[in-house]
């Protein structure tokens, strides 16, 4: 495995983000692995590294960067009341769909330059906040995103003008929605209404609620992982890609 981390140049300065892909039998296809709201951890490295473990070429950005090279949070970063979190949710607060995706437009030109990486079609998924934006980028990027993926997305459907429900169906990337029974950030009603505004898009893909789970359940580190749902959402989103791209 190689890996390494570097800065990629965007509109607004410099995104590090961290990169891993074979030694071997490259070029390989390219995934745009987008956070969740906690941040760049050793936890999503290592879900990076699996993915580039199978023969894919992975960049997890950093897209807190234009907060700083600090925006990188403890282990109280889950816990209400608790200054990481607060320091936290001041940068995310500020995270709209418009800046990221200037910042997934910078990642394209990036793989474009990288002879590691397959020419052509790429692929996208994000947890949690980063869900939307995986499905915005499928939108705004038709000819590049074969495949996107929000992983327990929150407020797919609101009343934000760049809210991803609004462009359902406007790209040409099979799309995999998957979410969790029991998630305050992403209800069952709105769950529904998505549903049936991806079955009249057209779009290619699919909206999967897994049962009895709750809101980051594929993240080995958080209370309520749980591996066999997490184990289910590999297997939908590597076969995925494998399919796309």
């Amino acid at each position: 495995m190689i890996e390494h981390t570097l800065d990629i140049a965007t509109r607004d300065g410099a995104m590090e983000s961290f990169i891993c892909h074979p030694e071997r039998h490259g070029p390989h296809p390219a995934i745009l692995m987008l956070m969740d709201a906690p941040g760049i951890r050793e936890e999503l490295r290592d879900m990076a590294r699996r993915l580039a473990s199978i023969g894919f070429y992975v960049v997890l950005p950093n897209l807190y960067y234009r907060a700083g090279r600090d925006s990188v949070f403890g282990p109280g970063v889950l816990t209400v009341g608790d200054p990481e979190r607060d320091r936290m949710r001041a940068i995310r607060t500020k995270m709209t769909i418009p800046p990221v995706m200037s910042d997934v437009a910078a990642m394209l030109v990036f793989l474009d330059t990288q002879p590691a990486v397959k020419p052509g079609a790429v692929g996208t998924h994000g947890y949690c906040m980063s869900g939307p934006y995986a499905l915005a980028a499928a939108a705004r990027f038709p000819g590049r995103i074969a495949a996107a993926a929000s992983i327990y997305g929150t407020w797919l459907v609101s009343e934000a003008e760049e809210s991803p429900h609004l462009t359902l169906g406007q790209g040409r990337a099979e799309l995999y929605i998957c979410c969790a029974e029991h998630d305050e950030l992403a209800p069952l009603p709105m769950v529904a209404e998505l549903q049936a505004l991806l079955d009249a898009s057209g779009a290619a893909g699919e909206l999967e609620i897994h049962p009895g789970v709750h809101h980051g359940f594929a993240f080995p580190e958080r209370w309520c992982f749980d591996k066999p749902a997490a184990e289910r959402h590999w297997e939908r989103l590597i076969s995925l890609y494998r399919r796309r791209l």
